[in-house]
């Protein structure tokens, strides 16, 4: 069945691991694919497979930290398929380090490609995605934004990531472009001091559905796919209760700690609780 028949998909960083999936199973679902990555041999190497498998795709090679390379992505989607219809942002570093360690150089790396690299390419594709009336932004967030420890930095870059998606999909619901993203979890050369980790073909179909038409209806949402749970995990929220009063003291907030807020926390480690579902 080619449910995504007449799509034309950009996926970043898909020269292996999680991105490398994410085009194989799309193509396989009729979908024209962008395969983009630093490393151009890599990118070629997934598109040459895609189309051995009598599929479409074409590679370019770009670097995403500019608005040039993500610009050059979406001018080449449009040159070869006359359409951009998906986006997957999966392109990301990462680095393991306590925090007392933490390299600012690191810090800037993580924020150049993770951060600014999937703003770039968002930008440059929602001007084509609004003049053809609509299209599909995902964005590849990580449970680490929810914190954990020794991966502080690499969890605030993809906690920008889910920011990013919230704000998005408020601004663009209106306006046929829907916008969501992946919080999946994969053994990859990214993440290979955990070999215990599913395989990065475990993670393709939540990419898959967002794509797809079946998930019209679907925005400013992150799905959680990790082993065989399924889950969208939190936005940011006020904690009910909310206690009112007309003047916050020192003497105020301590009472309303003692009585109340200390008991409401959540624990820091928050990605390990389920929050009970939202009524109204």
């Amino acid at each position: 069945m080619h449910e995504l028949e007449g799509q034309a998909v950009v996926i970043t960083g898909a020269g292996g691991g999680l991105g490398a999936a994410y085009a194989r199973a799309a193509a396989m679902l009729g979908a024209k694919i962008v395969v983009n990555d630093v490393d151009g041999c890599a990118a070629e190497k997934v598109a040459a497979e895609i189309r051995q498998a009598n599929q479409i795709a074409v590679a370019e090679p770009q670097d995403i930290r500019s608005p040039e390379g993500a610009q050059a992505l979406v001018n080449r989607c449009l040159a070869e398929f006359g359409v951009i219809t998906g986006l997957v942002n999966n392109a990301g570093v990462f680095f393991v380090e306590p925090f007392e360690q933490a390299s600012l150089e690191h810090l800037r790396t993580l924020l150049d490609v993770n951060v600014i690299g999937t703003f770039n390419c968002a930008r440059a594709a929602v001007g084509p995605m609004l003049r053809q009336g609509g299209g599909s932004i995902i964005n590849v967030t990580s449970g680490a934004h929810t914190g954990q420890p020794g991966i502080s930095s690499y969890g605030a870059s993809k906690g920008a990531v889910a920011s990013f998606t919230y704000g998005w999909a408020c601004e663009l619901k209106q306006r046929g472009i829907r916008v969501n993203a992946v919080s999946p979890l994969a053994f990859t050369p990214m993440a290979k001091h955990l070999p215990h980790l599913p395989p990065p073909e475990a993670n393709v179909a939540p990419v898959l559905y967002l794509l797809s038409d079946r998930s019209k209806h679907i925005s400013g949402q992150i799905i959680r796919i990790a082993g065989k749970k399924l889950s969208l995990m939190c936005h940011p929220a006020n904690r009910a209760p909310v206690i009112e009063r007309d003047e916050w003291t020192l003497d105020a907030v301590s009472e309303a700690f003692e009585t109340t807020l200390a008991a409401n926390q959540l624990p820091t480690d928050v990605a390990t609780y389920e929050i009970a579902r939202v009524h109204g």
